[in-house]
């Protein structure tokens, strides 16, 4: 085989020099320090959007009612248990009536009696008023005194006078009968809602104190959303707005709500606003008291403006901003940023224009001396 020329070796080695050297700059352009950067943009685009609020809290009860006795004593029985379905007057306990049974039955004897007495002095008053009428035609016909018809009328009085306090002994005893009954009535523990036992607070054969809860019972439908939000973003809410709530064992099925009320007084040490919401139909089956739900309240549409998506929005110095492409290059802009919607939009109050084009993720830091090529599929690569 014949040998390659000086001069044909040299130019060869030249053309490898040269590929190495092109691949060198391709690689260096590609990937090295003064490749560009690939870059996602958006046009900012004129829209209104419903800023929106997020807040968590917990389900509570909006009406626990606490059973109890009024008057001190023991608690005979109670029949119910944690998690006992109960109906609006159904009795769950009692407490011990001690001797009450036995003052009723003595009172409705001494009842019985009072009113016999009242019926024999209404029988002695008219006979007294008949006697004192037949006087009194014996006077006239001068066959008696007057002294003696004095007499009869005397006896009248006292007949009408024992009368009157014979009916004020019955009364009396009536109304202490009542009261020895109502007190036998209140002896007995009823539900006052249809509702679900919540807790056993004691056991039969403990003394309790007048007022001391027996157990609890919650309505199933009396619940709502115990919700705190962020008072720096909670201008806005109101009572009233809908809001969606995903209690932590329904995964992120939502459901609908309502703001109930604000509350007067926030959390100083924490700066939440402090809100009730409601939900418009029960959630089935309950959710236990306590359990973790976060709330979305959807606030009125704001006027249209210049909305970018969130990612785009970072910091210098301090000041928040975006980098927005003018002519070919990446320049931070400033911008002051207002609401923010469900889909991470932001409103632009100050600093862009409808038109322009920001960069919303990149794939290197930036700087106003990098260069960048869109990655967007629809976007041109702007020049060099």
């Amino acid at each position: 085989m014949k040998a390659l020329p000086f001069d044909g070796k040299r130019a060869l080695l030249a053309a490898l020099a040269l590929a190495l050297l092109g691949l060198f700059l391709y690689v260096v352009l590609r990937s090295g320090p003064l490749a560009r950067i690939a870059v996602t943009t958006a046009q900012v685009q004129a829209a209104s959007i419903h800023p929106v609020r997020f807040g968590i809290g917990t389900v509570e009860a909006r009406q626990i009612h606490r059973i109890g006795p009024i008057l001190t004593g023991r608690l005979l029985r109670l029949d119910v248990e944690v998690g006992d379905s109960v109906r609006v007057g159904q009795v769950l306990g009692e407490m011990d009536p001690v001797d009450l049974d036995d003052r009723i039955r003595a009172q409705t004897a001494a009842l019985a009696r009072a009113r016999v007495l009242e019926q024999d002095v209404r029988i002695r008053l008219d006979r007294a008023g008949v006697q004192l009428r037949r006087y009194e035609i014996l006077l006239k016909a001068s066959a008696i005194s007057e002294e003696t018809t004095s007499g009869k009328r005397h006896e009248l009085k006292l007949a009408q006078a024992s009368l009157q306090a014979a009916t004020q002994d019955v009364e009396r005893l009536q109304a202490e009968l009542a009261a020895l009954r109502t007190q036998r009535r209140s002896q007995a523990l009823v539900s006052p809602v249809d509702g679900v036992v919540l807790t056993r607070d004691a056991d039969p054969g403990t003394t309790l104190m007048a007022g001391q809860a027996v157990a609890q019972v919650v309505a199933p439908g009396a619940l709502w959303i115990d919700a705190r939000f962020d008072q720096a973003g909670s201008a806005g809410l109101s009572a009233g707005l809908a809001a969606r709530i995903v209690l932590r064992s329904r995964g992120q099925e939502p459901i609908a709500g309502r703001i109930a009320r604000i509350e007067p007084v926030a959390d100083a040490i924490t700066e939440e606003l402090l809100a009730k919401v409601t939900f418009d139909t029960p959630p089935a089956p309950q959710p236990a008291l306590g359990e973790l739900a976060e709330t979305t309240v959807e606030l009125p549409a704001s006027p249209p403006g210049p909305v970018i998506p969130n990612a785009a929005i970072h910091r210098q110095d301090g000041r928040p901003g975006v980098w927005r492409i003018h002519d070919g290059r990446p320049v931070f802009a400033p911008i002051r940023a207002g609401a923010t919607d469900a889909l991470g939009m932001v409103q632009v109050l100050d600093g862009l224009s409808a038109g322009d084009l920001v960069i919303v993720h990149s794939a290197g830091p930036l700087t106003a001396r990098s260069r960048i090529r869109a990655a967007n599929p629809a976007r041109p690569e702007p020049p060099a």
